[in-house]
């Protein structure tokens, strides 16, 4: 089956996560990707989170489908290597120091100068201005440095309360994503203009911009939001809830919602009561709602809130594990796993 980006080559001289994902996601979409690595060893992914057969999932779900080559890019010979393939590459991306790339002549504007085509993309903590560029960026520290960990995690005034990072690295991951959102916009400009575009990407810039409504709210009100545990800073209720034996999701997101669900959860009268009936009132008064839905929520099991839910078209859903996840039979119809060879197998 022919791939949108069939044909396109990309030189990749990426580590660590954000910059390895954009590259593996340009070739799901059918680029040939080289990976360049260190001939000391490769990419440190190689050697991050074996299994005890010296697997590395970690390597595997960033840098599957690449092909792999090792250039000492600190040589003379090296240094031709690269510039006679980014001559007959599409895109470069690349994620060291800024500056690391220059003391090469690997630099966007020493290869553009020989390859006007080419789209060099170059991903940093800090982006390559500003007075944090030559930092080193991490996406722990990007989710703190960018307000994300301030509203994420339970109220500083509830047992448990304090600032979280999220569970897989966001920041990390946005970057790449937007940098392959960028890079195929490049591609674009370049295939109308016949000139490459230099993209410059940042993990904080990225967390900056994933803020979005909360970003907004800020800009408009000057009051940062607030930790919010598992609730939504403007809608009720909107949360995690306990059941029986579990936990779920509800997240109702209009009036017509909210009565469905009063109705099935036999408090009818509280889709009535004038402190409840619109949103704008339930976020004002949610003290006192959640805890007369959390206690009603407690009386059945997870499965039969589900269901009932789910019947009434209230947004809801389960709280899953990586083993229910991968079992779930819309994950499996819709193909999110596959089976492929490998030497491990």
């Amino acid at each position: 089956m022919a791939r949108p980006l069939d044909g396109i080559r990309i030189l990749d001289f990426t580590r660590y996560q954000q910059g390895p994902f954009a590259t593996v996601l340009l070739g799901d979409f059918g680029a040939e990707v080289i990976k360049v690595e260190d001939p000391g060893g490769g990419d440190f992914g190689r050697r991050m989170l074996k299994e005890p057969d010296g697997f590395s999932a970690f390597w595997e779900a960033l840098n599957r489908g690449k092909k792999s080559i090792t250039i000492d890019i600190a040589s003379e010979e090296g240094q031709k290597i690269v510039s006679a393939l980014a001559a007959k590459s599409d895109v470069l991306v690349e994620n060291f120091k800024v500056g690391d790339m220059a003391r090469y002549g690997l630099d966007a504007d020493t290869l553009r100068r020989r390859c006007p085509r080419l789209v060099y993309c170059s991903i940093t903590g800090f982006g390559q201005t500003g007075p944090y560029r030559e930092r080193a960026g991490y996406d722990y520290a990007v989710q703190g440095m960018g307000g994300l960990m301030s509203v994420t995690g339970e109220r500083d005034d509830l047992p448990g309360g304090g600032p979280q990072k999220v569970g897989v690295a966001v920041a990390d991951l946005f970057t790449g994503m937007y940098a392959t959102v960028a890079i195929l916009a490049a591609l674009r400009h370049r295939d109308a203009t016949g000139e490459g575009q230099v993209v410059d990407m940042a993990l904080l810039d990225t967390q900056v911009a994933m803020l979005a409504n909360l970003g907004a709210n800020y800009l408009i009100t000057r009051q940062p939001p607030r930790r919010a545990g598992n609730a939504h800073q403007n809608i009720v209720p909107y949360q995690v809830f306990e059941a029986s034996d579990g936990h779920l999701i509800v997240a109702v997101g209009h009036a017509t919602q909210f009565s469905r669900f009063c109705a099935l959860a036999g408090c009818p009268e509280l889709a009535l009561d004038e402190r409840y009936a619109r949103n704008a009132q339930r976020v004002r008064h949610r003290e006192t709602l959640v805890p007369l839905l959390a206690a009603i929520l407690r009386t059945r099991t997870r499965a039969a809130w589900l269901a009932a839910l789910e019947a009434a078209k209230v947004p809801c859903g389960p709280i899953n594990d990586l083993g229910e996840v991968f079992a779930d039979p819309q994950v499996r119809a819709r193909g999110m796993t596959m089976t492929t060879p490998h030497p491990h197998n």
